[in-house]
């Protein structure tokens, strides 16, 4: 069994700066890399919640999947968007992350066309999913979450409010989320579709 929570506690950490695309000619703290993706993913914020995203624009093809890692983390990361060839401390082996990707991106293609589960469990299983395959080298979580957010606002829903700053220990749902990314793991979806439900 595969365990989704293991890095939730600080975040995969930044260990190799080599794909930092940040100007050169300075040491940059973690905190200052986080900002600037914080910047970065502000931009997909915009364009995917501000208002239903079609189906043109958000497509939840395998390529679409690659091109929103890339659209959030592309101004800072040169690997942005591209399968990681390392192995994580979380995650599927890196050899098969591209079926797997393909593998989720034909599910939720099935899910939508056979209204197999409802928006809320269909974004909770898009998440946790795209967790469990951990495809990059880095930003898998911030990815997943936006991935569920983008699904759930095309389909007439708003985006969860409780994933800002998430991995802040100051949020008080930060625990709630461990637990239930743990339950999904073992296959009960219930807690982690619940929290799916406190939109804005």
């Amino acid at each position: 069994m595969i365990d989704s929570t293991k890095p939730i506690d600080d975040a995969t950490p930044v260990d190799d700066i080599s794909g930092l695309k940040l100007p050169k000619g300075k040491v940059y703290s973690l905190k200052e890399i986080y900002i600037a993706e914080a910047h970065n993913i502000a931009n997909s914020t915009l364009k995917y919640l501000s208002a239903p995203p079609s189906k043109k624009i958000a497509p939840f093809s395998y390529e679409w999947l690659s091109i929103l890692h890339n659209e959030m983390f592309g101004d800072i990361w040169d690997w942005a968007g591209k399968f990681r060839t390392i192995e994580l401390s979380i995650g599927i082996k890196a050899y098969q992350v591209p079926t797997a990707l393909k593998e989720l991106a034909d599910d939720i293609e099935f899910w939508n066309q056979n209204k197999t589960f409802d928006i809320y469990e269909i974004a909770t299983r898009i998440h946790h999913r795209a967790v469990q395959i951990h495809p990059f080298t880095n930003g898998n979580g911030r990815w997943s979450r936006m991935l569920a957010n983008i699904y759930l606002r095309q389909n007439g829903s708003m985006p969860v409010k409780w994933q800002e700053d998430l991995l802040s220990k100051e949020n008080p749902k930060r625990d709630e989320y461990i637990k239930a990314l743990k339950k999904a793991d073992s296959g009960d979806f219930s807690s982690l579709i619940q929290m799916h439900k406190i939109t804005y």
